[in-house]
C-alpha cells in the first residue's frame, strides 16, 4: 500500500478550538468583572456610562455589609483605606435597592468626607 506524504497541516480545527476557548475566557472574565456579591440594583429611566475604565467599587448589600473591591470591611475600615487613595479616583457605589436609605447615606457621606468628588451610583435601566 502506498502512503502519501504529509504535504500540509490543516489548521481550521485548531482555529475553531481557539475561538471556543477565547469565548469561554471572555464570558468568565465578564462574570468576574461584575463581581460575585449579589445585589439587586435600583432601576432608573436614565443612565450614563462611566467613562473611566478603572473605578474603585464599593458594594453595599441589603443587610448593610460593605465591600471595597470585593473585600468585606466595616465603615471605619473603608474610610481608613480610602484615605490612602488619590482624591481623583472615581468611586462606583453599587447599593442593593432594598437597603435601608440610612445605610446608603452613611457610606456615601463617609466617602464624601474623605474628599472624593467623582462618585457614581450604579443602577439598572428600567424597561
Amino acid at each position: 500500500m502506498d502512503e502519501k506524504e504529509f504535504d500540509y497541516l490543516n489548521v481550521i480545527p485548531l482555529v475553531d478550538v481557539m475561538l471556543v476557548l477565547l469565548t469561554i475566557v471572555l464570558t468568565t472574565s465578564t462574570f468576574i468583572a461584575t463581581g460575585g456579591i449579589k445585589v439587586e440594583l435600583p432601576k432608573t429611566q436614565e443612565s450614563e456610562e462611566i467613562q473611566d475604565l478603572h473605578p474603585r467599587t464599593v458594594v453595599i448589600n441589603k443587610e448593610g455589609r460593605i465591600w471595597l473591591d470585593a473585600e468585606e470591611m466595616s465603615l471605619d475600615q473603608l474610610t481608613a483605606i480610602l484615605e490612602g487613595f488619590d482624591r481623583e479616583t472615581p468611586i462606583l457605589v453599587r447599593a442593593d435597592r432594598e437597603l435601608v436609605l440610612q445605610g446608603f447615606v452613611d457610606v456615601f457621606a463617609a466617602i464624601r468626607q474623605c474628599g472624593f468628588t467623582r462618585l457614581s451610583l450604579q443602577t439598572e435601566q428600567s424597561p
